[in-house]
Protein backbone atom coordinates (compact mmCIF):
# COMPACT_ATOMS: atom_id res chain seq x y z
CA UNK A 1 0.00 0.00 0.00
CA UNK A 2 3.00 2.36 0.72
CA UNK A 3 4.16 1.93 -2.84
CA UNK A 4 1.15 2.20 -4.28
CA UNK A 5 0.80 5.57 -2.70
CA UNK A 6 4.34 6.72 -4.19
CA UNK A 7 3.28 5.88 -7.33
CA UNK A 8 0.19 7.79 -7.45
CA UNK A 9 1.85 10.92 -8.85
CA UNK A 10 3.53 9.40 -11.41
CA UNK A 11 0.29 7.64 -12.69
CA UNK A 12 -1.31 11.32 -12.22
CA UNK A 13 1.17 13.00 -14.22
CA UNK A 14 0.85 11.01 -17.08
CA UNK A 15 -2.59 10.77 -17.14
CA UNK A 16 -2.77 14.37 -17.12
CA UNK A 17 -0.44 14.40 -19.71
CA UNK A 18 -2.46 12.64 -21.92
CA UNK A 19 -5.48 14.46 -20.97
CA UNK A 20 -3.77 17.47 -22.13
CA UNK A 21 -2.77 15.83 -25.29
CA UNK A 22 -6.29 14.94 -25.89
CA UNK A 23 -7.31 18.14 -25.54
CA UNK A 24 -5.07 19.39 -27.99
CA UNK A 25 -6.69 17.46 -31.15
CA UNK A 26 -9.50 18.16 -33.00
CA UNK A 27 -12.75 16.51 -31.58
CA UNK A 28 -13.64 15.56 -35.10
CA UNK A 29 -12.74 16.01 -38.74
CA UNK A 30 -14.40 16.37 -41.57
CA UNK A 31 -14.59 14.13 -44.88
CA UNK A 32 -16.21 13.12 -47.62
CA UNK A 33 -16.77 9.92 -49.62
CA UNK A 34 -16.24 9.32 -53.53
CA UNK A 35 -19.12 8.74 -55.33
CA UNK A 36 -17.92 8.78 -59.19
CA UNK A 37 -15.09 8.67 -61.20
CA UNK A 38 -15.10 9.61 -64.94
CA UNK A 39 -12.43 10.16 -66.93
CA UNK A 40 -10.14 12.56 -65.02
CA UNK A 41 -12.34 14.30 -62.38
CA UNK A 42 -13.52 12.45 -58.82
CA UNK A 43 -16.95 13.81 -57.82
CA UNK A 44 -17.30 13.28 -53.66
CA UNK A 45 -19.99 14.15 -51.00
CA UNK A 46 -19.88 15.83 -47.64
CA UNK A 47 -17.09 18.03 -48.14
CA UNK A 48 -17.49 21.81 -47.60
CA UNK A 49 -13.48 23.31 -48.66
CA UNK A 50 -13.00 26.44 -50.72
CA UNK A 51 -11.49 25.62 -54.07
CA UNK A 52 -7.94 24.94 -54.36
CA UNK A 53 -8.00 22.89 -51.27
CA UNK A 54 -6.54 19.96 -51.59
CA UNK A 55 -7.35 16.50 -50.04
CA UNK A 56 -5.95 12.68 -49.27
CA UNK A 57 -7.89 10.19 -51.65
CA UNK A 58 -7.43 6.52 -49.43
CA UNK A 59 -7.04 4.49 -52.41
CA UNK A 60 -6.41 0.34 -51.53
CA UNK A 61 -2.76 0.41 -52.06
CA UNK A 62 -1.40 4.10 -50.73
CA UNK A 63 -3.45 7.41 -50.77
CA UNK A 64 -4.14 9.94 -53.66
CA UNK A 65 -3.89 13.81 -53.26
CA UNK A 66 -6.26 15.79 -55.63
CA UNK A 67 -7.00 19.28 -55.68
CA UNK A 68 -10.76 20.93 -55.65
CA UNK A 69 -11.51 22.54 -59.26
CA UNK A 70 -14.95 23.13 -58.32
CA UNK A 71 -18.25 22.27 -56.72
CA UNK A 72 -22.14 21.79 -57.60
CA UNK A 73 -24.48 21.87 -54.83
CA UNK A 74 -23.35 18.85 -52.56
CA UNK A 75 -20.94 17.62 -54.76
CA UNK A 76 -17.49 18.67 -54.90
CA UNK A 77 -15.21 17.81 -58.01
CA UNK A 78 -11.91 16.99 -57.44
CA UNK A 79 -8.42 16.78 -60.32
CA UNK A 80 -6.07 14.18 -59.05
CA UNK A 81 -2.45 15.39 -59.25
CA UNK A 82 -0.75 11.72 -60.32
CA UNK A 83 -2.20 8.35 -61.70
CA UNK A 84 -5.39 6.99 -60.40
CA UNK A 85 -5.24 3.81 -59.24
CA UNK A 86 -6.94 1.51 -56.69
CA UNK A 87 -9.83 3.82 -56.24
CA UNK A 88 -12.94 1.75 -54.85
CA UNK A 89 -16.17 3.42 -54.36
CA UNK A 90 -17.23 5.01 -51.20
CA UNK A 91 -13.38 5.57 -50.60
CA UNK A 92 -12.67 8.60 -47.75
CA UNK A 93 -12.12 11.64 -49.03
CA UNK A 94 -10.17 13.75 -46.10
CA UNK A 95 -8.84 17.55 -46.57
CA UNK A 96 -6.02 18.44 -45.51
CA UNK A 97 -5.72 20.68 -42.50
CA UNK A 98 -4.36 24.21 -41.83
CA UNK A 99 -1.71 21.91 -39.86
CA UNK A 100 -0.81 19.70 -43.02
CA UNK A 101 -0.19 21.76 -45.76
CA UNK A 102 1.90 19.24 -47.38
CA UNK A 103 0.22 19.29 -50.32
CA UNK A 104 0.28 22.62 -51.06
CA UNK A 105 3.74 23.66 -49.96
CA UNK A 106 6.58 23.76 -52.64
CA UNK A 107 10.64 23.89 -52.57
CA UNK A 108 11.81 27.61 -53.02
CA UNK A 109 15.13 29.40 -52.70
CA UNK A 110 18.71 29.11 -54.14
CA UNK A 111 19.32 25.22 -52.60
CA UNK A 112 17.52 24.20 -56.12
CA UNK A 113 19.59 25.78 -58.10
CA UNK A 114 20.95 23.08 -60.44
CA UNK A 115 17.96 20.67 -59.58
CA UNK A 116 15.55 19.06 -61.64
CA UNK A 117 11.82 19.04 -60.23
CA UNK A 118 8.28 18.02 -61.16
CA UNK A 119 5.36 20.30 -61.45
CA UNK A 120 4.58 19.08 -57.49
CA UNK A 121 8.27 19.95 -56.33
CA UNK A 122 9.47 16.43 -56.30
CA UNK A 123 13.06 16.45 -57.38
CA UNK A 124 13.53 14.22 -60.67
CA UNK A 125 17.24 14.02 -60.73
CA UNK A 126 16.95 11.35 -58.04
CA UNK A 127 18.54 13.31 -55.14
CA UNK A 128 17.07 14.46 -51.90
CA UNK A 129 15.98 18.09 -51.17
CA UNK A 130 18.97 19.74 -49.69
CA UNK A 131 18.42 20.30 -46.03
CA UNK A 132 17.58 23.78 -44.80
CA UNK A 133 15.33 24.59 -47.62
CA UNK A 134 12.72 26.75 -48.21
CA UNK A 135 9.17 26.09 -48.52
CA UNK A 136 6.06 28.39 -49.73
CA UNK A 137 2.94 28.49 -51.34
CA UNK A 138 2.11 28.94 -55.39
CA UNK A 139 0.08 31.81 -54.53
CA UNK A 140 2.08 35.42 -54.48
CA UNK A 141 0.59 39.32 -53.65
CA UNK A 142 0.52 41.16 -57.21
CA UNK A 143 2.38 43.88 -57.55
CA UNK A 144 1.08 47.39 -57.39
CA UNK A 145 1.74 48.49 -61.34
CA UNK A 146 2.82 51.87 -59.96
CA UNK A 147 5.53 50.34 -58.34
CA UNK A 148 6.62 48.44 -60.85
CA UNK A 149 10.25 49.62 -62.65
CA UNK A 150 10.02 50.45 -65.80
CA UNK A 151 11.62 48.34 -68.73
CA UNK A 152 14.33 51.20 -69.67
CA UNK A 153 17.43 49.05 -69.78
CA UNK A 154 18.11 46.13 -72.94
CA UNK A 155 19.37 42.84 -72.25
CA UNK A 156 21.65 40.96 -74.04
CA UNK A 157 20.57 37.68 -75.34
CA UNK A 158 23.41 36.71 -77.57
CA UNK A 159 21.00 36.96 -80.82
CA UNK A 160 22.12 38.77 -83.70
CA UNK A 161 19.01 39.56 -85.45
CA UNK A 162 17.20 39.76 -81.89
CA UNK A 163 19.94 41.74 -80.51
CA UNK A 164 19.78 44.61 -83.64
CA UNK A 165 16.07 44.16 -84.86
CA UNK A 166 14.00 43.34 -81.84
CA UNK A 167 16.06 44.58 -78.82
CA UNK A 168 14.48 43.28 -75.43
CA UNK A 169 14.58 44.80 -71.97
CA UNK A 170 15.32 43.64 -68.94
CA UNK A 171 11.67 42.70 -67.53
CA UNK A 172 10.07 42.56 -71.08
CA UNK A 173 7.88 39.17 -71.93
CA UNK A 174 8.38 38.35 -74.66
CA UNK A 175 6.32 34.97 -77.13
CA UNK A 176 7.85 33.05 -79.73
CA UNK A 177 5.34 31.97 -81.98
CA UNK A 178 6.82 28.74 -84.09
CA UNK A 179 4.66 25.98 -85.51
CA UNK A 180 6.37 22.24 -85.48
CA UNK A 181 10.15 21.87 -85.92
CA UNK A 182 11.00 24.90 -86.98
CA UNK A 183 13.89 25.45 -84.15
CA UNK A 184 11.93 27.11 -81.46
CA UNK A 185 13.60 24.41 -78.71
CA UNK A 186 17.30 25.30 -80.28
CA UNK A 187 16.52 29.26 -80.22
CA UNK A 188 15.44 29.06 -76.96
CA UNK A 189 18.56 27.14 -75.76
CA UNK A 190 20.79 29.52 -77.51
CA UNK A 191 18.68 32.63 -75.08
CA UNK A 192 19.41 30.29 -72.26
CA UNK A 193 23.32 30.07 -72.41
CA UNK A 194 23.92 33.41 -73.98
CA UNK A 195 20.93 35.90 -72.07
CA UNK A 196 23.47 37.41 -68.86
CA UNK A 197 20.74 36.88 -66.03
CA UNK A 198 22.05 35.49 -62.69
CA UNK A 199 18.96 33.28 -62.43
CA UNK A 200 17.58 30.75 -65.36
CA UNK A 201 14.24 29.22 -64.55
CA UNK A 202 13.23 26.60 -67.11
CA UNK A 203 9.59 25.54 -67.39
CA UNK A 204 9.11 22.47 -69.85
CA UNK A 205 5.26 22.19 -69.92
CA UNK A 206 3.60 19.35 -71.23
CA UNK A 207 6.32 18.51 -74.31
CA UNK A 208 8.20 14.91 -74.67
CA UNK A 209 9.55 13.41 -71.73
CA UNK A 210 12.68 13.02 -73.80
CA UNK A 211 13.01 16.48 -74.19
CA UNK A 212 13.97 17.10 -70.87
CA UNK A 213 17.38 15.75 -70.89
CA UNK A 214 18.33 16.62 -73.99
CA UNK A 215 17.70 20.41 -73.06
CA UNK A 216 19.61 19.69 -69.65
CA UNK A 217 22.49 18.19 -71.37
CA UNK A 218 22.68 19.41 -75.38
CA UNK A 219 20.84 23.05 -74.74
CA UNK A 220 22.01 24.24 -70.65
CA UNK A 221 25.15 22.25 -70.46
CA UNK A 222 27.08 21.86 -66.98
CA UNK A 223 27.77 25.31 -67.02
CA UNK A 224 24.19 26.48 -67.67
CA UNK A 225 22.49 24.12 -65.09
CA UNK A 226 25.02 25.48 -62.65
CA UNK A 227 22.20 28.76 -62.59
CA UNK A 228 19.77 27.28 -63.55
CA UNK A 229 16.25 25.88 -61.83
CA UNK A 230 14.29 23.16 -64.59
CA UNK A 231 10.37 22.66 -63.69
CA UNK A 232 9.03 19.69 -66.16
CA UNK A 233 5.50 18.26 -66.34
CA UNK A 234 5.91 15.99 -69.45
CA UNK A 235 2.69 15.51 -71.64
CA UNK A 236 2.43 12.33 -70.03
CA UNK A 237 1.63 13.79 -66.42
CA UNK A 238 -1.80 14.35 -65.63
CA UNK A 239 -3.87 18.11 -67.02
CA UNK A 240 -3.31 19.82 -63.14
CA UNK A 241 0.36 19.22 -62.83
CA UNK A 242 0.93 20.52 -65.98
CA UNK A 243 -1.08 23.33 -64.84
CA UNK A 244 1.01 23.56 -61.44
CA UNK A 245 4.16 23.14 -63.47
CA UNK A 246 3.85 26.20 -65.11
CA UNK A 247 2.77 27.96 -61.76
CA UNK A 248 5.58 26.56 -59.56
CA UNK A 249 8.15 27.58 -62.46
CA UNK A 250 6.74 31.38 -61.94
CA UNK A 251 6.63 31.16 -58.42
CA UNK A 252 10.05 30.46 -58.47
CA UNK A 253 11.28 33.29 -60.53
CA UNK A 254 9.26 35.66 -58.42
CA UNK A 255 11.24 34.37 -55.43
CA UNK A 256 14.58 34.89 -56.89
CA UNK A 257 13.15 38.23 -58.11
CA UNK A 258 12.55 39.14 -54.57
CA UNK A 259 15.95 38.44 -53.82
CA UNK A 260 17.00 41.48 -55.88
CA UNK A 261 18.26 38.79 -58.53
CA UNK A 262 17.47 38.96 -62.27
CA UNK A 263 15.55 36.03 -63.65
CA UNK A 264 15.59 34.52 -66.83
CA UNK A 265 12.22 32.31 -67.04
CA UNK A 266 11.80 30.55 -69.84
CA UNK A 267 8.42 28.40 -70.61
CA UNK A 268 7.80 25.94 -73.23
CA UNK A 269 5.07 26.06 -73.67
CA UNK A 270 2.20 28.41 -72.74
CA UNK A 271 -0.09 26.27 -75.15
CA UNK A 272 -0.12 23.11 -73.31
CA UNK A 273 -0.60 25.39 -70.07
CA UNK A 274 -3.69 26.84 -72.06
CA UNK A 275 -5.04 22.96 -73.51
CA UNK A 276 -4.45 21.85 -69.51
CA UNK A 277 -6.73 24.23 -68.35
CA UNK A 278 -8.84 23.66 -71.08
CA UNK A 279 -8.98 19.52 -70.28
CA UNK A 280 -10.19 20.90 -66.47
CA UNK A 281 -12.81 22.93 -67.39
CA UNK A 282 -14.22 20.93 -70.08
CA UNK A 283 -14.32 17.74 -67.74
CA UNK A 284 -15.82 19.85 -64.74
CA UNK A 285 -18.76 21.03 -67.38
CA UNK A 286 -17.55 24.32 -68.78
CA UNK A 287 -19.23 25.28 -71.70
CA UNK A 288 -16.36 26.20 -74.44
CA UNK A 289 -16.41 28.98 -75.93
CA UNK A 290 -14.04 29.89 -79.01
CA UNK A 291 -12.49 26.94 -80.94
CA UNK A 292 -13.31 24.09 -77.80
CA UNK A 293 -11.40 26.42 -75.57
CA UNK A 294 -13.36 27.65 -72.24
CA UNK A 295 -13.45 31.54 -70.98
CA UNK A 296 -11.43 30.34 -68.05
CA UNK A 297 -8.55 29.38 -70.36
CA UNK A 298 -8.39 33.41 -71.73
CA UNK A 299 -8.78 34.46 -67.91
CA UNK A 300 -5.97 31.91 -66.65
CA UNK A 301 -2.98 33.16 -69.58
CA UNK A 302 -2.93 37.03 -67.67
CA UNK A 303 -3.12 36.08 -64.72
CA UNK A 304 0.34 34.15 -65.27
CA UNK A 305 1.95 35.92 -67.35
CA UNK A 306 1.45 39.14 -65.22
CA UNK A 307 3.46 37.74 -62.65
CA UNK A 308 6.56 37.84 -65.03
CA UNK A 309 8.19 41.35 -65.53
CA UNK A 310 9.88 43.80 -63.01
CA UNK A 311 9.83 44.04 -59.84
CA UNK A 312 9.58 47.59 -57.58
CA UNK A 313 11.72 50.10 -58.36
CA UNK A 314 15.69 48.95 -57.81
CA UNK A 315 14.87 45.21 -57.16
CA UNK A 316 14.71 42.24 -59.06
CA UNK A 317 13.64 41.42 -62.76
CA UNK A 318 11.85 38.37 -64.83
CA UNK A 319 12.30 38.60 -68.23
CA UNK A 320 10.02 35.75 -69.87
CA UNK A 321 10.15 33.96 -72.67
CA UNK A 322 6.95 31.89 -73.35
CA UNK A 323 6.60 29.94 -76.37
CA UNK A 324 3.11 29.48 -78.32
CA UNK A 325 2.71 26.74 -80.71
CA UNK A 326 0.71 27.91 -83.99
CA UNK A 327 -1.48 25.07 -85.23
CA UNK A 328 -0.54 24.36 -88.71
CA UNK A 329 1.34 28.03 -88.58
CA UNK A 330 -1.92 30.01 -88.43
CA UNK A 331 -0.96 33.36 -86.43
CA UNK A 332 -5.25 33.79 -85.71
CA UNK A 333 -5.10 30.66 -83.42
CA UNK A 334 -6.94 31.86 -80.60
CA UNK A 335 -4.12 30.99 -78.28
CA UNK A 336 -1.86 32.22 -80.17
CA UNK A 337 -4.10 36.06 -80.64
CA UNK A 338 -4.87 36.19 -76.67
CA UNK A 339 -1.07 35.99 -75.78
CA UNK A 340 -0.24 38.51 -78.52
CA UNK A 341 -2.48 40.89 -76.50
CA UNK A 342 -0.92 40.51 -72.95
CA UNK A 343 2.55 39.99 -74.47
CA UNK A 344 5.23 42.52 -74.54
CA UNK A 345 6.48 41.45 -77.96
CA UNK A 346 6.41 38.56 -80.15
CA UNK A 347 8.95 36.85 -82.42
CA UNK A 348 7.69 34.65 -84.93
CA UNK A 349 9.69 31.79 -86.54
CA UNK A 350 9.19 31.22 -90.05
CA UNK A 351 8.64 27.31 -91.75
CA UNK A 352 9.76 28.66 -94.64
CA UNK A 353 12.94 30.26 -93.77
CA UNK A 354 13.72 27.10 -91.94
CA UNK A 355 12.87 25.04 -94.90
CA UNK A 356 15.70 26.75 -96.67
CA UNK A 357 17.92 26.06 -94.07
CA UNK A 358 17.65 29.70 -92.72
CA UNK A 359 18.53 29.36 -88.67
CA UNK A 360 17.50 31.22 -87.00
CA UNK A 361 13.90 31.22 -89.08
CA UNK A 362 13.08 34.46 -87.51
CA UNK A 363 10.41 36.54 -89.59
CA UNK A 364 11.23 39.85 -88.97
CA UNK A 365 8.22 41.17 -91.12
CA UNK A 366 6.40 39.42 -88.39
CA UNK A 367 8.11 39.98 -85.21
CA UNK A 368 8.21 42.84 -83.24
CA UNK A 369 9.75 44.35 -79.36
CA UNK A 370 6.77 47.17 -78.21
CA UNK A 371 9.64 48.12 -75.54
CA UNK A 372 12.66 48.63 -78.33
CA UNK A 373 11.39 52.32 -79.17
CA UNK A 374 12.06 53.34 -75.58
CA UNK A 375 15.36 51.10 -74.61
CA UNK A 376 17.27 52.29 -77.85
CA UNK A 377 19.52 54.48 -78.88
CA UNK A 378 17.29 56.93 -82.32
CA UNK A 379 20.28 55.88 -84.77
CA UNK A 380 20.05 51.79 -84.16
CA UNK A 381 16.41 52.20 -84.40
CA UNK A 382 16.31 53.93 -87.75
CA UNK A 383 18.46 50.81 -88.65
CA UNK A 384 16.21 48.21 -87.76
CA UNK A 385 13.67 50.04 -89.31
CA UNK A 386 15.89 50.80 -92.59
CA UNK A 387 16.60 46.74 -92.80
CA UNK A 388 13.54 45.83 -91.91
CA UNK A 389 12.39 47.92 -95.09
CA UNK A 390 15.07 46.37 -97.45
CA UNK A 391 14.00 43.18 -96.09
CA UNK A 392 10.83 43.34 -96.98
CA UNK A 393 10.84 44.91 -99.82
CA UNK A 394 13.19 42.10 -101.46
CA UNK A 395 10.94 39.61 -100.36
CA UNK A 396 7.99 41.63 -102.06
CA UNK A 397 9.70 41.69 -105.54
CA UNK A 398 11.58 38.46 -104.97
CA UNK A 399 9.15 36.36 -107.91
CA UNK A 400 10.35 38.82 -110.56
CA UNK A 401 13.80 38.81 -109.16
CA UNK A 402 13.89 35.07 -109.38
CA UNK A 403 12.37 34.61 -113.19
CA UNK A 404 14.72 37.72 -114.40
CA UNK A 405 11.70 40.54 -114.63
CA UNK A 406 13.54 42.97 -112.51
CA UNK A 407 15.75 45.05 -114.05
CA UNK A 408 18.08 47.56 -112.04
CA UNK A 409 17.64 51.35 -112.71
CA UNK A 410 14.16 51.67 -111.95
CA UNK A 411 13.48 51.78 -108.16
CA UNK A 412 16.18 52.98 -106.23
CA UNK A 413 15.27 51.59 -102.93
CA UNK A 414 15.22 47.56 -104.73
CA UNK A 415 17.98 48.44 -106.33
CA UNK A 416 19.53 48.45 -102.98
CA UNK A 417 17.51 45.66 -101.33
CA UNK A 418 18.94 43.28 -104.31
CA UNK A 419 22.32 44.94 -103.68
CA UNK A 420 22.48 44.55 -99.60
CA UNK A 421 20.27 40.95 -99.72
CA UNK A 422 23.06 38.31 -99.41
CA UNK A 423 24.68 40.48 -96.54
CA UNK A 424 21.24 40.81 -94.72
CA UNK A 425 20.91 37.05 -94.91
CA UNK A 426 24.70 36.63 -93.21
CA UNK A 427 23.27 39.33 -90.47
CA UNK A 428 20.00 37.24 -89.55
CA UNK A 429 21.43 33.78 -89.99
CA UNK A 430 23.68 32.67 -87.21
CA UNK A 431 25.20 29.40 -86.21
CA UNK A 432 24.05 27.36 -82.84
CA UNK A 433 26.95 27.49 -80.95
CA UNK A 434 27.95 31.32 -82.19
CA UNK A 435 27.30 34.34 -79.55
CA UNK A 436 26.30 37.70 -80.66
CA UNK A 437 27.32 40.48 -78.12
CA UNK A 438 24.62 43.48 -78.40
CA UNK A 439 27.72 45.58 -78.71
CA UNK A 440 28.66 43.16 -82.05
CA UNK A 441 25.29 43.67 -83.33
CA UNK A 442 24.47 47.19 -83.36
CA UNK A 443 27.99 47.49 -85.16
CA UNK A 444 27.03 45.15 -87.63
CA UNK A 445 23.17 47.06 -88.11
CA UNK A 446 24.82 50.20 -88.57
CA UNK A 447 27.47 49.07 -91.21
CA UNK A 448 25.31 47.64 -93.01
CA UNK A 449 22.59 49.73 -93.64
CA UNK A 450 24.78 52.86 -92.03
CA UNK A 451 24.21 56.10 -94.50
CA UNK A 452 21.58 54.47 -96.39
Amino acid sequence: MPNSARLLPHWQQTLTSVQQQLNEQPRWFMCGRLVRATGMVLEAVGLRVPVGSHCCIEANANSITAEVVGFAGDITYLMPLNNVQGLVPGARVVPFTDNDQSGQRFPLGPALLGRVLDGLGQPLDNRPLPKHTEFGGLTSAPINPMQRAPIDTPIDVGIRAINGLLTVGRGQRMGLFAGSGVGKSVLLGMMARFTKADVIVVGLIGERGREVQEFIDHILGPQGMARSVVVAAPADSSPLQRLQGATYATRLAEDFRDRGQHVLLIMDSLTRYAMAQREIALAIGEPPATKGYPPSVFAKLPSLVERAGNGTRGGGSITAFYTVLTEGDDQQDPIADSTRAILDGHIVLSRELAESGHYPAIDIEASISRVMPSITAPNQLQSAQRLKKLFSVYQRNRDLISVGAYSPGHDPLLDQAVQKQPQIERFLQQQMHEQAPFEAAFKGLTSLVGGA
